[in-house]
């Protein structure tokens, strides 16, 4: 096999020659690969593994800084008093989840723009939104005087590093091959999370650097400028496009037309939802609950803690698809919906305790069941989707190329829609501190929802008399 570079006359995103050999991979202008086929065991071992993993490098890198940009709102409005700025609660909690809003919203749209454009193209241009975002962070709050809608507007921009995760991932899934795309869809979404933990982080740190009277909030929106374009430069350089990669309408009408993908996306709301829902809430439940404890101007640790809950979140993720790989996913999914709500439970017990490290520990046992769901939610969509098409042991056999398909489509979904939880329960949250000056209300709600999840995940997979019967969903 040979690996050429001579251009070639087809337009980019056209199918490859018909005359070139199935193995061959074609180079052409714009860094297109034309017969880019990782099925193929001898193109793969012996030029598309260093392609993929190069791909995927940058890929996570670029992702990593879109959750970055999603969650700086996060910490930021926890010192926005500090600097200047009176806003009420629910005014501080609409900044929250604005991002998550657009966010969510944006996925939808993000799923079809690499193959529209071509992943390396994709990624150059939505690394670039992300200065839109850092750049209006970093003017906005410069200046006490700068008026709610706008600091509102420059946190909806934020949003962009939501859509990220799904061009990110619809991109990486076409590099792969069937048997390594769990590992690489895995490596790219633990990247991408983690980028909410390390702005949680080092957004405290830096905003005290050279600080006098005041912090230097600033710094929050300038510090990623250097790393977003270092991004976009590594895309150009080092990215590629694919021109197989094409975009699936019909299965996406398809996946739609699904029952069981809305009651997914439900149970996915539950998992995913909550992680981001609660790391966006995260540093300003410490700053209410904690006051003195969360003071970042004498270094105190309350705040400069809260990224804890998105690290220990983050992680859990792939225990969950291993736990649910042996279990399965649904008997995973409803022991952890199971301990959440126990966790959401203590979590209220112990806010009159008004003792920090037990409130850190209760809300760290939520983040890691969260992240446990994140994992055997999402494993469970294939499944659920080969159950439906009739394939036997579901658990274990793929099912028919359009099921396949389907699912694939499903799975960029319900991502969306499940990213709608980071903006449902800051709001939530909103309501009842804003109706009752608690947030008792709020924790009471979010545990019966979690029993309410658990019991649909039991009674849609875990029935004997379920319509996917007989199969370890």
């Amino acid at each position: 096999m040979a690996l050429t570079t001579e251009p070639s006359t087809t337009p980019p995103g056209a199918p490859a020659s018909t005359g070139a050999a199935t193995s061959e991979l074609v180079h052409r202008p714009g860094r297109w690969i034309d017969n880019w086929n990782p099925e193929d065991t001898s193109q793969w071992n012996l030029v598309g593994r260093a392609i993929a993993k190069r791909n995927l490098g940058w890929s996570i890198f670029a992702e990593f800084l879109g959750f970055i940009v999603w969650q700086l709102w996060s910490v930021v409005v926890v010192s926005l008093p500090a600097v200047g700025f009176n806003f009420d609660t629910g005014q501080t909690f609409w900044l929250i989840s604005m991002p998550a809003l657009v966010g969510a919203t944006l996925r939808i749209p993000y799923t079809f723009m690499v193959p529209r454009f071509g992943g390396r193209n994709w990624t150059i241009v939505s690394a670039g939104l992300l200065l839109i975002p850092a750049i209006g962070l970093g003017l906005a709050v410069a200046n006490p005087e700068t008026p709610f809608g706008v600091m509102l507007l420059v946190a909806a921009f934020a949003g962009f590093g939501g859509g990220n995760f799904a061009s990110s991932m619809a991109n990486i899934t076409f590099f792969f091959p069937q048997r390594e795309k769990g590992w690489a869809l895995g490596l790219n979404a633990a990247g991408g999370n983690l980028g909410a933990s390390v702005a949680q982080f080092v957004v405290p740190i830096a905003i005290t650097i050279g600080a006098a009277a005041t912090l230097n909030l600033s710094l929050a929106g300038w510090l990623w400028i250097p790393l977003i374009i270092a991004a976009m430069v590594g895309a150009y350089f080092f990215m590629d496009n694919l021109s197989s990669a094409k975009a699936d309408i019909a299965g996406s009408l398809a996946a739609v037309r699904e029952p069981h993908m809305w009651i997914l996306a439900v149970l996915y709301i539950g998992t995913f939802g909550s992680f981001i829902g609660f790391a966006s809430v995260f540093p300003k439940l410490i700053a209410d609950q904690f006051p003195d404890f969360s003071t970042i101007q004498v270094g105190s640790a309350g705040v400069g803690l809260a990224f804890l809950g998105a690290l220990v979140g983050s992680l859990a993720r792939p225990f969950g698809g291993k736990l649910a790989d042996r279990f399965g996913g649904a008997l995973i999914t409803v022991v952890t919906f199971g301990v959440m709500a126990l966790g959401a439970t203590l979590v209220l017990l112990t806010l009159p305790a008004a003792n920090f490290w037990l409130f850190l520990g209760c809300f760290l046992l939520l983040f890691v069941a969260s992240g446990v769901g994140n994992g055997s939610t999402y494993r469970m969509i294939p499944t659920v989707f080969a159950a439906r098409a009739g394939t036997a042991n579901a658990h274990e056999n793929a099912a028919d190329v359009g099921t396949q398909r389907k699912a694939a489509a499903a799975l960029g979904i319900i991502s969306a829609v499940g990213a709608y939880g980071g903006f449902a329960i800051p709001q939530v949250l909103s309501a009842a501190k804003t109706g009752t000056g608690s947030y008792d209300a709020a924790f009471i709600g979010f545990i019966v929802a979690y029993v309410v999840f658990a019991a649909i995940t039991a009674f849609f997979y875990l029935r004997r008399s379920s319509s996917v019967a007989g199969q370890r969903i």
